[in-house]
């Protein structure tokens, strides 16, 4: 496939994301807590998964070795129960804006935690360092939506750079995964040690909604959407693009998340699109562009 197909992908991946909050909206409105939402999607996805590789002879219980084992174990973490935990609890500590802000730029860290531990043999440009600040920017500019006021609040900002920086370990601790194990094996690993890691949630705040409220249609089929599209469909082809763009590359791709949302609300909310949203939507594509650049400027 050419490197455009992978982009494609990657954009394929954050545009779905980007619509997630419509269909979780939808189940939070019948009175489902983040968590509950995370817990379902997952279970949802891990049991698809199974099935498929059961009935295709794939199935493999476990990594090769205990180390591999644990790498999966911290992938469950920071890509499943920490980081959704983290994101969505900081909702309730501090704005919107601030959250999306701090969560969206994640690829900066991934970029940063790359250039530390693999700096003997991956090489970042000056140019994909200036590419990924400038859709950095983008984003910026996109979030706050020409309103320049942010309002601190400790807590809640701790928690949205927690899952921050859960997201670009989440991309560190992706390459050595990919270099040894398919990506269907490492995302099945995601779903359900994301599912064993957040049972100590439910100890400190107990309770599940009763299942006629889960098989209600409009639940049902919004869950179906995040379990399948969203969880399983989105997970397997990130792990993918990121075993084929890279860490950076693919990571970058976040900062059109706040694009896609936008373009999502004002297609089913009918929200206004702004000059600010075309102008930091036009860096992001500037800045992404450069970032996959591999010439150096000296």
């Amino acid at each position: 496939m050419p490197a455009i197909g992978y982009h494609f992908v990657a954009f394929l991946t954050v545009a779905i994301w980007g619509s997630t909050f419509v269909f979780t909206k939808i189940l939070l409105q019948h009175g489902f807590s983040p968590a509950q939402i995370f817990t379902l999607r997952f279970i949802v996805a891990y049991v698809l998964m199974v099935v498929g590789c059961l009935v295709t002879r794939r199935f493999k219980l476990f990594a090769d070795s205990w180390r591999d084992e644990a790498l999966m174990v911290l992938l469950g973490i920071t890509g499943g129960s920490l980081y959704f935990l983290t994101e969505n609890a900081s909702m309730l500590y501090t704005t919107a804006t601030n959250s999306s802000l701090i969560v969206c730029t994640c690829p900066l860290f991934a970029m940063l935690l790359v250039a530390i531990v693999y700096r003997h043999t991956e090489h970042i440009t000056k140019l994909q360092t200036i590419g990924s600040l400038i859709a950095c920017l983008g984003m910026a500019v996109v979030v706050l939506n020409g309103h320049f006021v942010l309002h601190l609040s400790p807590l809640g900002d701790l928690l949205a750079f927690g899952a921050c920086l859960c997201w670009a370990f989440y991309s560190l601790l992706m390459k050595p995964a990919l270099q040894r194990y398919d990506t269907l094996f490492i995302t099945r690993k995601v779903f359900i040690y994301g599912l064993i890691t957040i049972i100590p949630y439910y100890f400190v705040v107990p309770g599940f909604p009763p299942m006629e409220v889960i098989l209600q249609p409009e639940v049902l089929w919004n869950l179906l959407f995040l379990s399948v599209v969203a969880s399983m469909l989105c997970f397997v082809m990130w792990n993918w693009v990121i075993g084929k763009l890279g860490a950076i590359v693919a990571t970058n791709w976040v900062y059109f998340n706040p694009i896609t949302t936008i373009l999502f609300a004002w297609w089913l909310l009918h929200e206004r699109i702004t000059l600010w949203f075309l102008l930091g939507s036009l860096l992001i594509i500037i800045g992404m562009m450069l970032s996959d650049r591999k010439k150096l400027i000296n």
